[in-house]
């Protein structure tokens, strides 16, 4: 069974979740801008394409921790995790999205992102 969160768990959470986030986030910048250098030029200071796998496999390392914290990873551009809960004994999903620097939304399991509000 999944784990199911307390909003305090949750944010408990959040140093190591921002700084897992800025390690992707740098990674995924490296590997778009080598990915896109490749396509059009052939060649980019960022290496070749050993360097665009090594660069997907930390990609995959990073989002293994989130998943290992039992963390549901929803999109990685821009970087969107969920944390399972339970609000009023309504399923929920306490919210982060890149940029956020804490944890202060929420949304009904059965809503997703549209139905997004601010945590009481």
């Amino acid at each position: 069974m999944a784990r199911i969160f307390t909003v305090d768990e949750a944010r408990s959470l959040m140093p190591a979740v921002l700084e897992h986030a800025r390690a992707f986030v740098a990674v995924r910048a490296d590997l778009a801008e080598l990915t896109h250098d490749l396509r059009h030029a052939g060649a980019s200071p960022l290496g070749g394409l050993p360097e665009a796998k090594g660069l997907e496999a930390r990609m995959d390392e990073i989002l293994s921790w989130f998943d290992a914290e039992d963390i549901e990873v929803k999109g990685v551009a821009p970087l969107l995790v969920d944390f399972p809960a339970v609000l009023g004994e309504v399923s929920v999903r306490l919210c982060w999205l890149e940029g956020e620097t804490a944890l202060g939304w929420y949304h009904r399991s059965d809503l997703g992102f549209p139905g997004r509000r601010a945590l009481p």
